[in-house]
């Protein structure tokens, strides 16, 4: 995903020599050793060959990601509707009527 980028370092070669006239205590040669300076000269000592070292840097790198949430509101209307009931009252009256004749005289 991400590419490291070419540096000065990643092209310049280093050269290790392996000294074959020193050797360690087994008797085996063994690479990048201090190669031996005349007792006479006056002069510099050729340069000391290191072994390479491993530095590691650790990075941070923060990414802002920008999300977009589409959102959506509904309303939902709760229509209540409460009923009472008041009783309205009606009257209603009948009247009968009987005629009643008793002993007629006359007809």
């Amino acid at each position: 995903m991400l590419k490291n980028k070419p540096n000065e370092r990643d092209s310049y070669q280093m050269n290790y020599q392996e000294s074959a006239s020193v050797s360690d205590s087994v008797g085996m040669s063994s690479g990048c050793m201090m190669p031996s300076c005349p007792p006479s000269c006056e002069c510099s000592c050729p340069p000391v060959c290191e072994c390479p070292q491993n530095q590691v840097c650790h990075r941070v790198l923060n990414y802002n990601v920008p999300h977009i949430i589409p959102m959506h509101t509904t309303v939902v209307n709760h229509h209540i509707y409460n009923h009472t009931y008041t009783p309205v009252y009606s009257y209603s009256e009948v009247d009968e009527v009987e005629n009643v004749y008793q002993n007629r005289c006359c007809r």
